[in-house]
């Protein structure tokens, strides 16, 4: 492959952003990341010498249309957001405006700066929100019934791009990732939250008592190591317009997946229900069917859960 391909990745210093600037270096491809003067870059430090960052703001379309005129990358990955739900149901004004009309000023910058590359844009399954019992498997054909203001954010930035893709033919294509976790989740995230308890507990850092939300729901999850290299198949093999769900096609139920990481430890942990953690309104279930993502990339998800949890807790164990 020519090491000049240049890719562009909007939260490059996030959670799956690292891990994708991790996979491109990996290829060969040249990776330029767009950053805010108050970005933490801990999750790229190890390879910051290898990349080129620019700072842009997606509040700010001029800001992006300088970065991608100088740069002028054959892919960008959209993946910089207000991406925690919770959040959303405090701040849904700000949620709506990064998402959303961020979105839109990333598709403005592009059009301005006269460039054609495929742009990928991180969508979320949350915006099925409401799904019932005989509509699971998750198909990109079901209904979407957003239950919080993220997902009708994310909603926004889904349609805006098959808009754009319509009205002025920018390459986007639409991912519909599921739940994702693995080591560098941030401490918000359920699994991180109970790995990363876990691990203060297993350093006497805090008592033998971990706090939890709901662990009734059931969601799909898939290892941030498969989800970003299903990203970069998605602009190598996707078909620009079409929107594609990215998921496992097999759920955990919360509780369990506590009962797997306690099981990980040595410690006796006691569990204890934290109202502050309860959300006004919960998605039951979360069971992707990619099968339509599958035939058009030939993607599998590789890692087994079990280790995925694993990865997760070491990482927390290295840090507390």
């Amino acid at each position: 492959m020519n090491k000049a391909r240049k890719v562009l990745i909007t939260g490059i210093t996030g959670f799956a952003g690292s891990h994708l600037a991790e996979l491109l270096l990996d290829k060969g491809y040249d990776v330029v990341g767009t950053i805010r003067p108050r970005s933490k870059t801990e999750h790229i430090d190890h390879i910051k010498n290898k990349l080129k960052l620019y700072d842009a703001d997606l509040s700010d379309s001029h800001s992006l249309q300088t970065v991608f005129m100088t740069v002028k990358p054959e892919y960008i990955f959209h993946l910089a957001a207000q991406a925690f739900v919770p959040t959303s149901w405090s701040s849904p004004a700000t949620t709506m405006e990064i998402n959303a009309s961020g979105s839109i000023h990333l598709f403005e910058a592009i059009r301005r700066a006269n460039i054609d590359p495929v742009v990928q844009i991180a969508c979320s399954s949350e915006e099925y929100g409401l799904v019932k019992p005989d509509e699971v498997p998750i198909t990109e054909e079901n209904p979407l019934r957003p239950l919080s203001p993220y997902a009708v954010s994310k909603i926004a930035m889904d349609y805006l791009g098959y808009q754009y893709f319509k009205s002025y033919g920018v390459r986007i294509i639409r991912t519909r990732g599921f739940n994702h976790t693995g080591p560098r989740r941030g401490d918000v995230y359920v699994c991180s939250t109970f790995a990363k308890q876990i691990a203060l507990i297993e350093a006497d850092k805090q008592g033998p008592i971990m706090k939890v939300g709901n662990i009734e729901s059931y969601r799909d999850f898939t290892d941030v190591r498969d989800m970003v290299k299903a990203y970069l198949l998605a602009v190598e093999k996707g078909e620009p317009g079409e929107v594609y769900n990215i998921a496992t096609g097999k759920t955990w139920q919360i509780k369990k997946v506590l009962d797997m990481l306690l099981g990980m430890s040595k410690k006796d942990i006691k569990i204890e229900e934290d109202p502050e953690r309860m959300r006004p309104s919960d998605v039951e279930i979360l069971q992707g069917d990619a099968t339509k993502f599958k035939k058009a990339t030939g993607w599998e998800p590789k890692y087994k859960f079990e280790q995925t949890l694993e990865d997760l807790l070491n990482y927390w164990r290295e840090r507390v």
